[in-house]
């Protein structure tokens, strides 16, 4: 008798048997950032309902955002709600986002009718803090900042039935583009790709990235409401959100209320985002000027002149660096495909182009740059057509590899970064751009819903180009055409800053950079003695010199509290910490310039948090159950964002002891089968 057949069979039998039992103890404690594979994933993984000992497994109940816009400066207060409907004690972990710009001055913890306002610490005492709370059965709110865009809230002994509200408030300066302002609050954190580690190895400041998230389809269980109060002082025109429905109502030309249309699902899946624009696109305010008891505080806003001619634009080199991984399939990869065809339709023989796909690994069209011909371009177009996402987002290899092609010395290079950004490598990102970049301007283009801001903005700032960001596909055809302007020649260099009668110090930035577009110059700073004198920009135009001069007898006095000191301390953390990533200078002494940033001006930073703690205790003993709240899919991203821990979402996350015996039991059998045949087949 032939037992081949019999054989590969057996074989077969086993080797499914060898998978799924892999499966099991890999992929789900893969994507929960266990520790016990010898390469380990950090990446998110998705929520699998089910019994939790009596707890609630999501504790936030709702989220409201109350914003007041005064001129250029937003104010914003948050207040999340979180409910224990389980019946065991309760830690709740939120993970949500945040304004790149924003300045989060304070917090409050409400219980009942008490309310205890957060101390700034240190961020290794607040966690002590907290923890030391937790322990004692006391109640206690933690805020921490992951990324300058993303915090974690740790609310401890939430009670069964009982409710804790958290208040957080933060500022922002509202910069605008082209003549329009655009106030942007972020909902959810989009699922981020944390690498692959040794075991043992998972940096412990990455944890948050393996957050879970809702099913694709499933919306959070949490409500969500927003409400905008816009004064402006000048006519406000073409009022309207590109993300929401809303309901607005005019009281007078300069002033507006603004909120969600009644009925509509909460949205709490996507970037809320408001523009308008002023009567004859005037900059609402040039100088502001703020006089505290210990110090004086400015914010200069100035609009850039007209752009150069094409006659005078010279030879220009692009390098398109295409995120085609799972988290872009769809809308975001069909938007990089677009953005590339326009951009390239806008080529001359003169230029030369290359691209650079890259996923889990990296392709490069060609070795060099390649002339800008109508064959390169329609080869190019195909090879990108053929991507339709896949794959984890292995950014840092891309770079690396795009920075150290060859470059043309007498063209003006740019090199154009499309992603979602899903990925935890942010300050290596741009480390990497500052020390690699060499002559070229790195213009950094998000889409998605809730894209990456932080990173998007970071490698834009860090390669000295500007930030551009799709979050609907209704947006593409402006964004992208606004992005071909933007990019096609630089507007000012060698932009100088001086202020002579006008005694000013700790100027924020230090160095003006590049200015590539239509959007105004933005600096903080520090002012002494009188309000006299004048501000003086100069730069080079494609036409010549230009000079800008600003008398400060014109500035607007600024009279909401602490407002311009809190976004000057931001705009210093923000530098300083492009000096940590890039690792210039002393990066121990920048680490204390922070915190002690963060502790003088009360804000939140990455070395320091907000921590309030009830002094009486909610709970003598007993366990603590810990729920991270799961997050929806930001709106447009599919399951391939989470990866191969999406795969039998339904199954428990470790197998029954049942589940063990049936597998041995089915193994046995197969073999006991198979050597009884064979022992027949040899008599």
């Amino acid at each position: 008798m032939n037992a081949q057949p019999e054989r590969r069979l057996l074989f077969l039998l086993l080797r499914i048997i060898a998978v799924f039992l892999a499966f099991w103890a890999t992929g789900p404690g893969q994507a929960r950032g266990d520790t016990g594979a010898a390469d380990q994933t950090l990446a998110p993984y998705f929520f699998i309902p089910g019994e939790a000992g009596g707890a609630d497994t999501m504790p936030l109940k709702s989220t409201t955002v109350e914003v007041k816009v005064a001129g250029v400066v937003a104010d914003v207060r948050i207040r999340q709600v979180y409910r224990n409907a389980g019946a065991v004690p309760l830690e709740a972990v939120y993970l949500f986002p945040g304004s790149t710009r924003a300045a989060v001055y304070g917090m409050e913890m409400r219980i009942g009718e008490r309310v205890l306002k957060a101390q700034v610490q240190e961020r290794t005492e607040a966690r002590r803090t907290y923890e030391t709370a937790k322990a004692e059965g006391k109640r206690g709110s933690l805020l921490e900042q992951q990324r300058p865009n993303v915090f974690q809230m740790n609310v401890a002994n939430i009670l069964p039935g009982e409710e804790v509200a958290v208040d957080l408030r933060y500022t922002e300066p509202l910069i605008p583009e082209a003549g329009e302002y655009a106030f942007v609050f972020p909902t959810v954190v989009g699922p981020r790709y944390g690498g692959r580690h040794p075991a043992g190895a998972l940096p412990p400041q990455q944890a948050w990235v393996s957050n879970p998230y809702l099913a694709e389809g499933v919306p959070s269980p949490a409500t969500f409401d927003i409400t905008v109060d816009l004064a402006t002082g000048i006519p406000i025109q073409n009022l309207q959100s590109p993300s929401h429905k809303i309901k607005p109502e005019f009281h007078g030309e300069a002033r507006a209320s603004i909120a969600l249309l009644p009925g509509e699902p909460p949205g709490n899946d996507r970037d809320f985002i408001l523009k308008y624009r002023l009567a004859d696109r005037k900059i609402e305010a040039g100088l502001l000027l703020s006089r505290e008891e210990k110090e004086n505080f400015f914010a200069l806003m100035v609009e850039p002149p007209r752009r150069i001619t094409p006659a005078q634009i010279p030879p220009r080199e692009y390098t398109f660096v295409v995120d085609v991984s799972g988290s872009m399939s769809g809308f975001p990869l069909e938007t990089a495909k677009a953005l590339f065809r326009e951009l390239a339709a806008g080529l001359r023989p003169v230029d030369r182009f290359n691209v650079l796909q890259f996923s889990g690994g990296n392709s490069l069209l060609s070795p060099t740059a390649l002339a800008a011909t109508p064959e390169n371009l329609r080869r190019a177009c195909d090879t990108l057509d053929r991507e339709h996402g896949g794959g984890g987002t292995e950014l840092l290899p891309a770079l690396e590899r795009v920075l150290s092609l060859p470059a043309d010395e007498a063209a003006s290079r740019s090199i154009v970064v499309i992603t979602d950004g899903y990925v935890s490598c942010e300050p290596e990102a741009f480390e990497l751009i500052g020390r690699s970049l060499n002559r070229a301007n790195l213009f950094a283009f998000g889409i998605g819903s809730s894209v990456n801001r932080f990173l998007i903005e970071g490698m834009a700032r860090a390669g000295h180009g500007e930030p551009f960001i799709v979050t609907h596909p209704r947006e593409v055809r402006e964004e992208v055409a606004k992005f071909v302007k933007y990019v096609s020649a630089p507007v000012l260099t060698r932009i100088a800053v001086s202020t002579p009668g006008f005694d000013t110090y700790e100027v924020e930035p230090r160095s003006v950079p590049d200015l590539l577009g239509e959007r105004p110059l933005v600096i903080f700073g520090k002012w002494r003695g009188e309000a006299r004198g004048e501000i003086v920009l100069k730069g080079m135009a494609g036409d010549g010199e230009w000079v800008h001069r600003v008398p400060v007898a014109e500035a607007v006095p600024v009279s909401e509290s602490r407002a311009l000191a809190h976004l000057w301390a931001r705009s210093r953390i923000a530098t300083l910490s492009d000096q940590i990533a890039l690792g210039s200078g002393d990066t121990k002494e920048r680490v204390r310039e922070v915190t002690s940033l963060g502790l003088t001006y009360n804000l939140l930073t990455a070395y320091t948090s907000f921590v309030a703690v009830d002094a009486t205790p909610a709970r003598q003993s007993g366990e603590l159950t810990t729920a991270k709240q799961p997050l929806p899919l930001p709106q447009g991203v599919s399951a391939n964002a989470v990866g191969a821990s999406a795969i039998g979402g339904s199954l428990p996350t470790t197998p029954e002891p049942e589940t063990w015996a049936m597998l041995a039991l089915l193994a046995a059998i197969i073999a006991w089968n198979y050597w009884m045949r064979k022992g027949r087949s040899c008599a």
